[in-house]
């Protein structure tokens, strides 16, 4: 009891830091902050042309991991925010407003008290993610909004300005993807965090959504009726289905109402594909990111030829940088396997093939190489279907790894490309590792090099290096990777970019 006493002061002393430091911080003069000081040096450095080259190439990527130390459960974090939020509003010392503070807090710590800070059984990677959806929920609805608007007016400031489908910031998370050492992370997982997290980011964009019906009450009679607008709603009126009749009367001379409302059904209609594991139905549900924004873009667009460039650049334009940000699942998925689970597969294929001289497993690095680069640049699939058909080829380990491909082309069909855009390789000895993963990506259908408009990559990967001797050796891994053409081939494919 003393050890629990002990843990729950630190837990209450720490929010009630935190909630005094945010206070120190808002007390600051506004252009002492990070955002105004960044920008300004920035803009003094290189002008406001720099500025904006600088801000349109800006794209950082915040990754959330499952720590080890972090093992709190939602209950107490829940808690322990609402505590921090009571903290944060000043009440007058004896007012009905302190007494009912007052309460509040003790009657949240008295709860957190008698609830328990750890979990009794090992949390699996869905708890995980349960648990970094969380925190990103919050960023999201929060504080992303918040950031965004305050860096646009530094930046228009400063004769720079960020654009409405611009992301500067996003979120990447390898729970759930992260295999290396992990055997609990299976293909399964890795679609139940990917459901996770879509379920999450539509449930956030069908509330931001529902937030601007309430604020966009443009009436067509006091504006006019814009034609493109009028186009894109009697195609959504098309699926009557999808779009509540109540509100098709409601809004009738409200456009922009009625618009957003057909997103919302839509945005719902997305939810109960994914749910169901459909197929996208074009213009009943969104099948990418891509798609939500592209009527976004639409309705800023009509907006501003009836009048409206304060609406279309203020809070809709904020809503839909959050929503370019998160898309259509929160957080991009890392995927991640040790460099030797991709040989121990493609040994077992190119010994059934049986055209090397010797078994895979014993020829040196550079051999390697050189097959996996010819076989990668070949038109023939190495095995082809036979892969899923005959259980004998592979065992079940070499299975598990492989699938996890194939569940990353599923994955693809579902939520769209950019909800796994990563394969990373750990423990990187040489090119030869990272072409076995291009190689087994391609057997998979997720990369395809045939040659001319045909060829694609619909995913990167990237080599961990971990060791001394490979970081020292890093560019001369990457030399003989980026010589070989077929894998040239897949980075230009991915916009001439090899992350390391």
């Amino acid at each position: 009891a003393l050890t629990r006493a002990f843990s729950q002061y630190f837990l209450l002393a720490n929010a009630a830091e935190q909630v005094y430091r945010v206070r120190a911080l808002q007390e600051r003069p506004t252009e002492e902050s990070w955002v105004p000081r960044t920008v300004r040096a920035v803009a003094e450095e290189l002008g406001a042309k720099g500025l904006q080259e600088a801000v349109d190439s800006l794209d950082v990527r915040l990754i959330f991991t499952a720590h080890p130390t972090e093992a709190s459960r939602r209950a107490v974090l829940t808690k322990l925010r609402r505590i921090s939020d009571i903290l944060g509003v000043d009440t007058e010392e004896g007012s009905a407003e302190r007494r009912r503070q007052d309460r509040d807090l003790a009657e949240l710590i008295e709860t957190l008290w008698q609830t328990d800070e750890l979990r009794r059984q090992r949390p699996t990677p869905q708890d995980e993610a349960r648990n970094a959806l969380y925190y990103l929920r919050q960023i999201f609805r929060q504080t992303m909004p918040e950031m965004l608007d305050g860096l646009r007016e530094e930046l228009r400031a400063h004769g720079a300005d960020l654009r409405s489908d611009q992301v500067p910031l996003r979120f990447g998370s390898w729970i759930g993807g992260d295999r290396d050492g992990n055997p609990f992370v299976t293909a399964e997982v890795t679609r139940d965090v990917l459901k996770l997290q879509a379920e999450t980011s539509i449930d956030l964009a069908i509330e931001v959504v529902s937030d601007l019906i309430l604020e966009l009450s443009v009436s067509s009679e006091l504006t006019g009726v814009d034609e493109q607008l009028q186009q894109s709603l009697a195609e959504d009126l098309a699926h009557e289905s999808e779009v509540d009749r109540v509100q098709q009367e409601l809004y009738q001379q409200e456009p922009y109402r009625l618009k957003l409302g057909a997103m919302r059904a839509k945005l719902q209609a997305t939810r109960e594909r994914i749910r169901s594991g459909e197929g996208h139905v074009h213009g009943k549900d969104y099948g990418d990111s891509a798609e939500l924004q592209a009527d976004f873009d639409m309705l800023r667009d009509a907006l501003r030829r009836h009048g409206g460039e304060r609406a279309a650049d203020g809070a809709l334009a904020i809503a839909q940088q959050v929503l370019a940000a998160s898309g259509l699942n929160l957080a991009t998925l890392d995927v991640r396997e040790h460099s030797e689970k991709h040989h121990e597969v493609l040994a077992r294929l190119f010994d059934r093939v049986g055209e090397l001289d010797r078994p895979y497993s014993e020829l040196s690095r550079a051999e390697r190489t050189t097959v996996l680069g010819r076989e990668l640049g070949s038109r023939r699939p190495l095995v082809g279907s036979a892969i899923t058909e005959d259980e004998s080829i592979l065992d079940d380990a070499t299975r598990t790894t492989y699938n996890v491909f194939r569940e990353i082309r599923d994955a693809h069909r579902l939520y769209g490309t950019s909800v796994i855009e990563t394969y990373i390789i750990s423990m990187t000895h040489g090119a030869d590792d990272v072409l076995a993963a291009a190689l087994l990506a391609r057997e998979a259908g997720l990369v395809s090099i045939p040659g001319g408009e045909e060829n694609r990559a619909d995913i990167g990967f990237v080599p961990l290096l971990e060791e001394v001797s490979e970081l020292r050796h890093a560019g001369e891994i990457l030399d003989e990777l980026l010589s070989d053409a077929s894998y040239r081939e897949i980075v230009r494919l991915r916009g001439d970019r090899q992350e390391v």
